[in-house]
């Protein structure tokens, strides 16, 4: 696939990134149909982004919610993508709990990529795709140097054995699902990150990189992670 070429925003302050996150998601939501399908990232600033939203008046009614990617571990596991963010926004807010789909992740890898692909395999292009950066330049759980499922036939759900970063076994939809998607928003967050960015910024084929989306790539920023604007 061919990544489209993204639209940096840089901003001084945490704050202001997020009022651009969630102008970003009301505009999605508001210009999808009946519904409105929505992949959640797992991280600090996207948990960040989460509590802000918990306290915004969407239309929850519409929202149909993915996960991006999950760590295989207990339900009850702090570490758990999906218990975050239902701590944080999901639990806080009246989405319907049948409009959640939450990969079953404690099942290990094989068997929890199979039954979340199984979820996916009637869900068309998603609305919004929210992401991370990894300071390897990852996201999701896609790592450099790993096959990212950029094939025309890879699947919807990769497992993942060998994470270079623990917990070594997790679930991340491919890099083909997630730039099935209108539109891509990078949330990128502090000093940590700023090799990823130079690097991304040069051209070099990063997991984060080769998502792409029918309409949008955007990738919000803080001075921190992108000193150069």
């Amino acid at each position: 696939m061919s990544p489209v070429e993204p639209v940096w925003r840089v901003f001084s302050a945490r704050s202001s990134l997020l009022d651009a996150a969630v102008e970003v998601i009301r505009r999605v939501e508001a210009g999808s149909g009946a519904t409105f399908s929505i992949v959640l990232a797992g991280g600090r600033t996207p948990l960040a982004l989460y509590q802000r939203l918990a306290r915004e008046p969407m239309r929850w009614e519409k929202w149909r919610v993915y996960f991006g990617d999950e760590r295989c571990l207990p339900p009850e596991h702090p570490e758990r993508n999906t218990l975050q963010a239902q701590k944080a926004l999901l639990e806080q807010v009246p989405i319907a709990p049948e409009h959640i789909f939450t990969p079953p992740a404690e099942l290990g890898p094989a068997q929890a990529a199979s039954r979340y692909g199984a979820v996916l395999a009637d869900v068309g292009e998603f609305d919004l795709v929210l992401l991370g950066l990894g300071e390897d330049g990852h996201t999701a759980s896609l790592f450099p140097g790993r096959d990212i499922g950029e094939e025309p036939n890879a699947p919807d759900v990769l497992p993942v054995f060998d994470a270079p970063k623990p917990p070594l076994e997790r679930i991340s939809l491919s890099a083909r699902r997630l730039s099935r998607a209108r539109q891509v928003l990078f949330l990128v967050n502090g000093e940590s990150k700023r090799e990823a960015v130079m690097r991304w910024r040069r051209g070099e084929p990063l997991p984060a990189a080769r998502i792409s989306a029918s309409e949008a790539v955007r990738v919000l920023a803080d001075r921190a992670a992108c000193p150069d604007g």
